[in-house]
């Protein structure tokens, strides 16, 4: 079951005994209204929002299969999300809070226990780049920020080569102090960050393979760009494990009622009266007409 905004809709994805996935599974959002204004997002019946997975990363140890990325509206992000599997993709919970405006972009499985999920806010700018951590094998995840203070900046890569001991590369940008690329290193497992050196050459993590992708695992826009599918290898083949609907929901808010202002008082061949209301503690309210303006009198 997944919780979402303190209430629980199911997240389950069944697959048929020949390995070959039911109806895709779609992500629930329920277009809530506060993050889409905050968003810029005016979603009208005439107009509504299309809102989109996308997925960014994935991570696999054994029948454990990490997938994460973000939903987003055609050029913002609303939220990151972390799905999370625990039979090899037959079932799937999404075990970690949505972070408003992030997405997440890197995923690290170290053993049975430990794991990392890393992004940064997205919108408005990119900035305060942050981890996931859990150590009970993906039943629970913890937010750790990389730096307390916060500021510019996303996560160009990490690594744990341990259980506590990670590196971590932080671009800021161009205009950065000190150098566009800041290089960290935890020895917590991801709960705190010690800045090590900042440069303008992008630093490597000395521990780190040449690459972290998982060569056994991949996702792809099917045929027609409507689904994902999450494949594993299968000797030269590749074999489908799951499919996730990429379009998740379509906001339509409703327009607030519009409300006509209350006529204006008038005598026929006389000029409108103005009201003034007039509100004395402890005594009803009593509306007081002023009398008409004399034509070519001072205001």
């Amino acid at each position: 079951m997944l919780r979402v905004k303190g209430r629980f809709l199911p997240l389950v994805l069944l697959l048929a005994a020949d390995g070959q996935a039911q109806e895709p599974v779609r992500i629930p959002y329920d277009c809530p209204e506060p993050d889409l204004q905050s968003a810029g997002l005016l979603c009208t019946e005439q107009e509504p929002c299309p809102i989109y997975l996308e997925i960014n990363a994935i991570a696999a140890a054994g029948r454990k299969i990490l997938i994460a990325g973000d939903l987003h509206a055609t050029s913002v992000s609303l939220a990151s999300i972390l799905l999370a599997s625990d039979d090899g993709g037959a079932t799937w919970k999404e075990p970690a809070p949505r972070v408003s405006g992030a997405a997440i972009d890197q995923l690290q499985v170290f053993d049975r226990d430990h794991g990392w999920a890393a992004g940064e806010i997205q919108y408005p700018l990119t900035r305060d780049p942050f981890f996931l951590v859990t150590t009970d094998g993906g039943a629970s995840w913890r937010r750790r920020p990389v730096t307390d203070e916060g500021g510019p900046g996303s996560v160009l890569r990490f690594w744990f080569d341990g259980a506590t001991h990670g590196q971590l590369i932080v671009d800021a940008g161009k205009s950065a102090e000190g150098g566009r690329y800041a290089l960290y290193e935890s020895e917590t497992g991801g709960e705190s960050w010690t800045i090590r050196s900042t440069t303008d050459a992008q630093p490597k993590l000395r521990l780190a393979p040449p690459s972290t992708e998982n060569p056994d695992y991949r996702v792809r826009a099917a045929e027609g760009g409507k689904t994902y599918e999450i494949e594993m290898r299968d000797g030269e083949q590749w074999r489908k494990m799951a499919s996730l609907l990429i379009e998740v929901a379509n906001c339509k808010l409703k327009a607030p009622e519009l409300r006509e202002p209350p006529p204006t008082p008038a005598s026929d061949g006389a000029e409108p009266k103005d009201y003034v209301e007039e509100i004395k503690l402890g005594a009803p309210t009593t509306q007081t007409p002023a009398p008409p303006k004399k034509k070519g009198s001072p205001d």
